[in-house]
């Protein structure tokens, strides 16, 4: 997988009050939340992105004021079909599919 490396001065780390581990995990959530905000990529790809779960990064993306109403008719579009084949995965495991 590749990866992406920056610098982070220890100045900025100890403002922040954060280790260069959180900070990395902070730094991959804000930017999966922006490409998800800038409609440039679905709430599953950022969520993946964010090393987070998607109703995970969904609750997330809610703390952060990002709302759910700010997606494009795409994203919605792509999300309501995950959900579909959750529901029918799920409702199989039910009725013994």
């Amino acid at each position: 997988m590749p990866s992406v490396q920056i610098e982070i001065s220890n100045e900025v780390l100890l403002s922040l009050k954060e280790s260069p581990e959180s900070m990395g995990r902070s730094i991959r959530f804000l930017a999966a939340a922006k490409l998800v905000e800038l409609a440039k990529l679905s709430t599953g790809r950022a969520a993946d992105l964010a090393g987070m779960g998607r109703v995970e990064f969904l609750l997330a993306l809610r703390d952060l004021g990002v709302s759910p109403a700010m997606l494009s008719f795409s994203t919605v579009v792509e999300d309501a079909g995950h959900a579909r084949v959750f529901l029918d995965q799920v409702s199989c495991k039910f009725s013994n599919c």
